[in-house]
């Protein structure tokens, strides 16, 4: 029996939107991992010490030992590894265990302009060089490229099952309750309170999901929330309010709103970074400005059609090197 390992980028994030991503990851991987043994790691912590990897262990040896170990996509990459709170937890000393990774629709953190010669050679410790990394971008790619390893942007998985056929049930007219989220990193209290006004207006119910961990301290500084229900930070809770047949979603988090849409609901995400701008320039999201929110009301009253264009070639060409 083969051994596979997923580093898991949910386990110890503080953003649901990392259990979307992996939640999505795992589903994409089943054909190629089922009947296997699977183990999952998290990234935010090291899977062990240096000092560790220096004698025969449990761990050491599976890693060792398994055919594939796939990196659960988010904005795993960095351009500086020597900052102190990285996403992927690991250094020079104790990347042993990581050895031929493989990203599954991996993004960059827009946090600088290059990649420093220590990270280029911790990344190229651990990058497989004999499969093809899926990257979440063209950027993403093109760096993956210049270190000398070989990618295609296929998107990011939460977006793989959005087919047209798929599409084509997702409502087009508005429902008639409404789940929004906003983003406790990237507040806008005048434009944020406009949104909630909006919604006031134009539902029946309302309800606040939490998807970051102070996304509720955030809320509770905004006006006219009496009437507001709040959906806990769970992702099963998120998923039984989508189970209502008469709901859509409204809001600034980019992953909640693919999760919706995933359940067949009608979703429009509030752009409020890089992230949400280019998925609706490439992959025709729904989506708008929030500079923009006084125009929100009119598109939420307007009849929307999803039809979101993953490269569906570009997915089974990752997936085919597999087989």
């Amino acid at each position: 029996m083969k051994k596979n390992i997923i580093f898991d980028t949910s386990s110890g994030s503080q953003n649901m939107g990392d259990y979307i991503i992996c939640e999505s990851v795992e589903r994409e991987l089943n054909d190629i991992l089922k009947n296997d043994f699977l183990v999952k790691y998290a990234t935010h912590t090291p899977v062990s010490h240096c000092y560790q990897n220096f004698s025969k262990n449990l761990i050491y040896k599976y890693c060792k030992e398994a055919s594939y170990k796939f990196v659960a996509g988010s904005n795993i990459l960095q351009y500086r590894m020597l900052r102190p709170w990285a996403n992927w937890n690991i250094n020079i000393f104790n990347c042993k265990p990581y050895k031929n990774c493989i990203l599954v629709g991996a993004g960059v953190n827009p946090n600088r302009k290059s990649m420093d010669l220590y990270t280029k050679i911790l990344y190229k410790k651990i990058l497989s060089k004999e499969y093809i990394h899926s990257a979440r971008d063209e950027k993403t790619k093109n760096i993956l490229e210049k270190l000398g390893l070989r990618a295609i942007n296929t998107g990011c998985p939460t977006l793989w099952s959005l087919s047209e056929e798929f599409c084509r049930n997702i409502p087009k007219e508005k429902a008639e309750n409404v789940i929004f989220t906003l983003t406790d990193y990237c507040k806008n209290k005048e434009k944020d309170q406009q949104l909630i006004d909006i919604l006031n207006r134009n539902y029946k119910n309302i309800y606040f999901w939490v998807q970051g961990s102070e996304d509720l301290e955030y809320f509770e500084t905004l006006k006219n929330t009496e009437n507001i229900k709040i959906v806990e930070p769970s992702l099963n809770e998120y998923k039984k309010i989508l189970e209502n047949d008469n709901i859509e979603y409204v809001g600034t988090r980019l992953h909640a709103g693919i999760y919706a849409m995933q359940h067949k609901k009608r979703a429009i995400i509030i752009i409020i970074d890089n992230r949400a701008r280019d998925m609706k320039e490439i992959y025709n999201l729904i989506a708008i400005d929030r500079n923009n929110i006084n125009e929100i009301e009119s598109m939420i009253n307007s009849k929307i059609i999803t039809n979101i264009k993953i490269n569906e070639s570009s997915i089974l060409e990752w997936k085919k090197q597999f087989k």
